[in-house]
């Protein structure tokens, strides 16, 4: 390696893995989200925490390429691209980073799955989409998520609509992480699911996230959810974010009263 390769290696390592410059989306007279800056790092879970109407649905799709922002750049250090804006790259570039480097764990998972084929399929359909075709290798990569996401290995042949929405989420999750993104979007991944199930699954997307050192941006309304999961924790209100740190911080000692009206709310139940 040259020392112009070797130093071009080494900036790149130093680049943030996303960031984000004055952001704003707005519809009309009425704004989704405004003037949102931020870095994120490898291995870093960024949660994003708000009550309904807050913005954070907005600038989630936003991010991950699924809404055009009004103003502003996401930057993500793309493994084809290095740090570039992902609403500069063409679509087609789009997608294949969206398929190669990210994932995205819907509240739903009936969104974020087909219900038309397997559930083994599902998962191993993104392996497909990077060009993996040897249908055994393709099998037992998808038998070994499940087995990680804890579901019953005899229901792989099964459909998607035959599961209950905790296995169904379970499989979504599989389904985001077996071709190993660099990063995870998920929005409100527990909502829905009985309190039982979410606590089995909440420490199941920790353990995945910390052994596979993923970068995550989570959205969700739970500060239990937030703390469990976050390492770093955005608040909003109006579109604006209000407060921002790391998460043991901001929820043990909130700053900006919407903050300490959130928390104080949680520990009122």
């Amino acid at each position: 390696m040259t020392m112009t390769a070797h130093q071009e290696t080494i900036d790149q390592a130093d680049q943030p893995l996303l960031r984000v410059r004055n952001l704003s989306k707005h519809y009309g007279m009425i704004t989704g989200c405004r003037d949102v800056s931020f870095e994120m790092r490898p291995g870093e879970v960024l949660g994003i925490v708000g009550e309904s109407g807050s913005g954070k649905t907005t600038l989630l799709n936003c991010l991950s390429g699924r809404l055009p922002p009004s103003q502003g750049r996401v930057e993500f250090n793309a493994s084809r691209h290095g740090l570039v804006d992902i609403y500069d790259l063409s679509e087609p570039d789009r997608r294949r980073m969206q398929r190669e480097d990210w994932g995205f764990v819907h509240q739903n998972p009936r969104d974020g799955l087909r219900m038309r084929v397997s559930g083994g399929a599902n998962v191993a359909e993104p392996l497909m989409n990077l060009g993996r075709r040897h249908y055994g290798d393709m099998r037992q990569a998808s038998l070994d998520w499940l087995n990680r996401v804890e579901l019953d290995l005899s229901r792989i042949d099964d459909k998607p609509r035959t599961y209950s929405g905790g296995m169904q989420q379970r499989v979504q999750i599989a389904r985001n992480l077996i071709h190993a993104p660099r990063l995870v979007f998920m929005d409100e991944p527990t909502g829905g699911l009985d309190v039982s199930v979410q606590a089995r699954l909440l420490d199941l997307m920790r353990e995945l996230v910390r052994d596979l050192g993923l970068a995550a941006i989570l959205v969700t309304h739970d500060m239990a959810v937030a703390r469990l999961m976050a390492d770093r924790l955005m608040v909003m209100k109006s579109g604006a974010v209000v407060e921002t740190g790391l998460t043991d911080q901001v929820l043990d000692d909130p700053q900006h009263p919407y903050t300490q009206l959130l928390v104080s709310s949680v520990l009122q139940i």
